[in-house]
């Protein structure tokens, strides 16, 4: 999955359709640097929430989502 951040920043990170948005976030703060509480993920104007599930959201691989810091 890959995750654009504002700067143009790409993040990928390998996860699970039963993953989180949660884990997801920790997936990228490991990468990044940042804590996982200041993320934020969505895409347009949808955020998602920490315990929805990527498959719940119907998020699969090679889908773009936009990263921000909180």
């Amino acid at each position: 999955m890959k995750l654009s951040s504002v700067g143009c920043v790409y993040v990928r990170v390998k996860c699970n359709d039963d993953d989180t948005i949660g884990d997801l976030k920790k997936l990228v703060a490991a990468q990044t640097g940042t804590r996982a509480d200041k993320i934020r993920i969505q895409k347009w104007y949808t955020i998602y929430k920490d315990h929805i599930t990527l498959k719940d959201y119907e998020i699969h691989d090679g889908m773009g989502l936009e990263l921000y810091y909180n």
